[in-house]
């Protein structure tokens, strides 16, 4: 009976998460526009960096890992200490990086409200990340 239960419960919490997951992703076509205030310091093809590196493939990868990029001193111990950019990562640092990666060196200050995107934050985040997902 106890074991019904706890399989029951897994299967529930399991389908939760998965709704969760579903809510939280954004729309690629809107993140394409919210991708516009990355753009002065980065790009989405793969080998060019600027500024910053290149965010093609960027969610999912470990941080600090592109051959030729000097990272800050900071963003190098986060890697060396196996930070990746997953979802949730790149949405809190997208939103305050200097909290993610304090004295890091990205000049940005974060993506606050954007009614030009006619989104909040947490919207446009989900949406910025669903598109940088599609960067390979």
């Amino acid at each position: 009976m106890i074991k019904k239960l706890m399989m029951g419960a897994a299967i529930a919490l399991g389908m939760t998460a998965a709704a969760g997951a579903a809510q939280a992703a954004g729309d690629a076509a809107a993140g394409k526009d919210v991708f516009k205030e990355c753009m002065a310091c980065h790009t989405v093809e793969a080998g060019k960096n600027k500024v910053g590196p290149s965010l093609a493939g960027v969610v999912g990868r470990k941080a600090g890992s592109i051959d030729g990029f000097k990272y800050s001193k900071p963003m190098q111990e986060k890697a060396a200490a196996g930070f990746a950019w997953t979802a949730d990562n790149l949405k809190a640092y997208v939103q305050a990086p200097k909290e993610i990666v304090p004295g890091g060196t990205m000049a940005y200050a974060g993506l606050k409200n954007v009614p030009k995107y006619k989104a909040d934050a947490d919207k446009a985040a989900d949406d910025l990340i669903a598109f940088l997902a599609e960067q390979k």
